[in-house]
Formats: structure tokens, sequence, C-alpha cells
């Protein structure tokens, strides 16, 4: 199987678990926060890994953490245009609505977690084919 298809299947995994960990009534808020911003850091990584499969995992493990920790913080900032993105759900999943500094670490392992996931992908997509005897 291609590198860009295992990493699609990782993304078509990763968003269903992403929306229960996150949405489950069934754990406390603080689990489901961290599960979420887990699946979070892993989903970017694999979407700029399939639109850019020859980019090194470890730098865009670190774009990633880079820019949920912008986004983050972009939530300390309440413009008008901002408030009416956030309104929306899908504003909401990509911006989020409060600044909390107990979100840099989960996004922290995510993104360690996604390099580990993303390069042991790469590492079983690249090994020669194996012949039967």
């Amino acid at each position: 199987m291609p590198y860009r298809l295992a990493v699609l299947l990782t993304i078509i995994v990763i968003v269903p678990l992403g929306y229960f960990a996150r949405f489950t009534a069934a754990l406390p808020g603080w689990i489901t926060d961290i599960a979420g911003s887990l699946a979070y850091q892993i989903f970017w990584m694999a979407l700029v890994q399939f639109c850019f499969p020859k980019l090194s995992i470890a730098k865009t493990a670190i774009a990633v953490f880079c820019f949920s920790c912008a986004i983050e913080f972009l939530q300390l900032w309440q413009p008008p245009f901002l408030q009416a993105m956030r309104a929306t759900l899908p504003g909401r999943l990509v911006l989020g609505n409060t600044f909390v500094w107990s979100d840099f670490p989960p996004y922290a392992i995510g993104c360690f977690l996604g390099w580990l996931l993303l390069s042991g992908v790469r590492q079983l997509r690249s090994e020669p084919a194996r012949s039967r005897v």
C-alpha cells in the first residue's frame, strides 16, 4: 500500500476516533479534552503528510505544534470576525473558544504520537517487498 493511501486511512480512522473521544459523555471532561487534542494534532499531521508526503515528519510535527500554539494564543484575541467564525461548528473545532495553558502539553504529546505513528507508517511503506517462498 502506498504511503499516501496509508496516511489517508489514518485520517479516516482518526477523525471519528477524535470526535468520539472529544464528545463522549461517558468520560470526564478533562479526559475528553486531552484525547481530543491528541487526535487533533495527529489529524493535522496526517493531513500535512497527505498533501506533502516528501516533507520530513519531524518538520511536520514541529510545524503543526507551532500552528496549534498560535491558534491557542489567537483565542486571546476576540475581534468580531473571529467571534463570527467561532460561532460556527467548523470555526469552533479549528479555532477553539478559550485560551487554556493546559492545552499545550497535549499538543506536544499529540505531535510526538503523530510523529511515531507516521514514522512507522512511512517505514512500513518504504521496506522492499519480501518475496514469498
